[in-house]
């Protein structure tokens, strides 16, 4: 009964979550459309990727699981769909070999992934230690990107291009992901609480910077030198 239904609140809260990377796709999009100077600005291709592989990660590793988890699996493929259409935009928009690097990778590793959930029967059990060992590097991995996103937002002084909703809405995915960790139990639920936890504690610090960013006088002298600088390479 708790499974159901803090699964069925955590598949709710994913398509929630789902909105809210939407809203940052559309948020560029929208930049892009005015001519803004920067359609993708601040946002940081490592923590975009990252977020990417997280998604990825809680995709392969709900194909791991016996039975086969749709709670898990399905909203988390769209949520990397969607990431991945971000990291498009930050490529279109910076023309940098890094990002199409990093777009390519994602790209072949959603094909692929789908072409072995589609084909594979089942996980055996070293496939399944594989996973999970691969959430907690992603973890890590997550968190580093996350500090970079941070630290952009605190050299420039601006949030740029990055969308609020989006913060809130995957907070609010992260914090029913942690409560359906612990129905499933530790020895399943570990790695998806491990991974849950570090992305809460990161989006909980981000938006407060976009609090940072209205309230700081020194968010503001950063934003006017940024500004200065610019007005120079002019």
């Amino acid at each position: 009964m708790l499974f159901n239904f803090f699964g069925t609140l955590n598949s709710i809260l994913i398509v929630v979550s789902l909105v809210g990377v939407f809203s940052q796709v559309r948020t560029v999009w929208l930049r892009k459309k005015d001519n803004f100077n920067g359609a993708t600005e601040v946002l940081s291709l490592n923590k975009f990727f990252v977020s990417f592989l997280a998604y990825y990660s809680f995709f392969v590793y709900g194909m791991s699981i016996e039975p086969f988890n749709h709670f898990i699996v399905w909203p988390r493929l769209i949520a990397a769909l969607l990431v991945a259409v971000i990291l498009y935009e930050i490529w279109v928009d910076r023309k940098a070999i890094t990002s199409l690097s990093f777009l390519i990778l994602a790209v072949v590793l959603l094909v692929s992934g789908v072409v072995f959930g589609v084909t594979a029967d089942t996980y055996e059990d070293d496939g399944r230690q594989l996973m999970t060992v691969m959430i907690v590097f992603i973890t890590i991995f997550l968190a580093q990107g996350y500090i970079h996103q941070i630290m952009q937002v605190l050299k420039l002084g601006s949030t740029g291009a990055l969308d609020i909703k989006m913060s809130q809405f995957i907070l609010l995915m992260d914090l029913s992901t942690i409560a359906f960790a612990f129905v499933m139990g530790l020895e399943d639920g570990w790695p998806l609480m491990l991974l849950a936890v570090v992305s809460a504690c990161t989006k909980l610090i981000i938006l407060y910077l976009f609090r940072w960013v209205r309230k700081s006088m020194s968010a503001e002298r950063k934003r006017q030198t940024t500004y200065r600088a610019d007005l120079g390479d002019c």
